[in-house]
């Protein structure tokens, strides 16, 4: 078995090969045959269970090289300290974060509502004349090396770091703050739409909803993620100004994430009141 045959991220001078049944007797030979291709990588190491819980981490077996799980990742000219047992990473959203930096007017202000060690919210500072980026994350060590990334980047003037679960802080500090509002927690980001809303301002703003979706056969998952977004958008007297969608990965048999990128005017009516407090 080479190398190429099978699934594995290089994150700074890791390599994390990913669970594939029967790959125990190989793992090893596997392992330097990516040490020997990628000069860089020091470390291996195997996942060893999918990405779950709160704060989206997977446990990890060190493989070979170095005995180590923190790194630092380099893309778009950022650095990315990250310790891989404690937080959440993908390398395979790097075009995801600079297609929204891009997307940023100067002097916005954006709410990245999970941060997680700050990807996309020092992206968009070193890429876009942004004013203020909130990035929020439930994890403490996320937050903690969110932190340290910040002033790693020389972003702390346009990016605020802020420990806790992201409905509340927007509820109680950021009403109406936000001219765009970043959502990159696919499977749940939909359910968080009551606190985007919130957070916009009263005047036209930009949502950006992750999503994981199944689609069998025929069916979109692009129009199946705007159904379920446009069903929970009901809830609100709110205009869908412009929209857009683009499917970021295939993820297993069936299963992709995709993002819809919206527009949106809404109205501060008291049924948005009354959606946040009876969900």
């Amino acid at each position: 078995m080479s190398e190429a045959s099978v699934a594995y991220d290089i994150i700074g001078d890791i390599a994390i090969i990913k669970p594939i049944p029967g790959l125990q007797a190989n793992v090893n030979e596997l392992a330097a045959r990516i040490v020997a291709a990628s000069k860089h990588v020091r470390t291996v190491l195997r996942q060893l269970t999918p990405i779950s819980g709160e704060y989206r981490t997977r446990a990890l077996e060190w493989i070979f090289g170095e005995k180590k799980t923190e790194t630092v990742h380099r893309e778009h000219g950022c650095q990315f300290k990250v310790d891989l047992a404690k937080v959440y990473f993908s390398p395979r959203l790097l075009y995801e974060r600079i297609r929204i930096a891009k997307k940023v007017s100067p002097k916005e202000t954006v709410i990245n509502m999970f941060a997680g060690v700050g990807c996309f919210s020092i992206t968009i500072a070193k890429h876009s004349q942004v004013s203020k980026v909130f990035s929020i994350d439930i994890n403490p060590e996320a937050v903690r090396y969110m932190f340290e990334n910040v002033y790693l980047n020389k972003v702390a003037r346009q990016v605020s770091t802020v420990l806790g679960d992201s409905k509340a802080i927007m509820e109680l500090h950021l009403r109406g703050k936000a001219d765009r509002v970043l959502m990159p927690l696919p499977g749940k980001a939909i359910t968080y739409l009551d606190a985007a809303m919130v957070a916009l301002k009263p005047k036209p703003g930009d949502v950006h909803i992750y999503d994981f979706v199944h689609a069998r056969k025929g069916e979109d998952p692009l129009q199946k993620t705007l159904d379920r977004i446009t069903s929970r958008l009901s809830r609100f007297e709110v205009s869908v100004i412009r929209k857009e969608t683009r499917i970021v990965r295939t993820i297993g048999p069936n299963w992709y994430q995709t993002v819809a990128d919206l527009t949106l005017e809404k109205l501060p009516t008291k049924k948005m009141h009354d959606a946040w407090e009876h969900p």
